[in-house]
């Protein structure tokens, strides 16, 4: 199970580091680390400023302070900066979302509520990196449009085949709407989304987690687990 450390951009960061070592060039690695860290977090900055298609490696530069020339030992063109991106986040729902608590992964409730809480709390910590994802994928050349698509489709089936479990083991309905995975992640997104709407009306993470939460078990409990639930 992944903690909040392992979502902080120098962790991710050296996963891209990792990942993409044998055509990054610099080849002191903590060096490596910090330029990187700096020419990541400036280009969300930016790019959920003005919008990722507009940003210029030159104003990449300007604001992150790594030369045009110290920028290319990273990447050769602001598309393989994109996919370093998108891989890192895509990447990271899988590590997140797909290694419950043992307790939890027989449960399919328990389940259905862990995937929730674990969706919100890691774009709560990556909150620039999702909002980039979702906000700039339409401006996305089409193969990395398609990458960001196929990401949000990842998550929803994660949440699909707990359903699934639970209307098998009978503690969903059966009737549960097979549009129910897709509803919920449009819920998990509002949080980083619109997340001055709900800083502004003082929603807590806790408090929207359990909403959510209620909310989507509301919709496919069984009476039975209902009853049992409320005992």
């Amino acid at each position: 199970m992944l903690e909040i450390n392992d979502l902080k951009t120098e962790v991710l960061c050296r996963n891209i580091l990792t990942r993409h070592r044998d055509t990054i060039t610099v080849q002191k690695t903590d060096f490596a680390l910090r330029k990187l860290n700096v020419i990541i977090s400036s280009a969300l900055q930016l790019s959920n400023r003005k919008g990722f298609s507009t940003m210029t490696l030159r104003d990449l530069s300007r604001v992150s302070g790594v030369s045009m020339g110290g920028l290319y030992a990273y990447f050769d063109t602001k598309t393989t900066l994109l996919k370093m991106i998108l891989s890192e986040v895509t990447a990271t729902v899988q590590r997140a979302l797909t290694t419950p608590p043992d307790d939890v992964r027989d449960d399919a409730v328990a389940h259905l509520k862990w995937l929730i809480d674990a969706h919100v709390r890691m774009t709560e910590e990556m909150e620039a990196w999702f909002t980039f994802a979702f906000m700039e994928a339409k401006n996305f050349p089409p193969a990395e449009r398609r990458k960001a698509i196929d990401s949000e489709a990842l998550t929803e089936s994660y949440i699909a085949d707990v359903i699934d479990a639970g209307i098998a083991s009978g503690v969903f309905r059966a009737d549960t709407s097979p549009l129910l995975a897709a509803l919920i992640k449009p819920l998990l997104q509002d949080w980083y989304v619109k997340r001055a709407k709900y800083r502004h009306r003082g929603v807590s993470i806790d408090t929207y987690i359990t909403t959510v939460q209620n909310l989507v078990l509301s919709a496919c409990l069984t009476n039975r687990a209902n009853t049992g639930s409320n005992s």
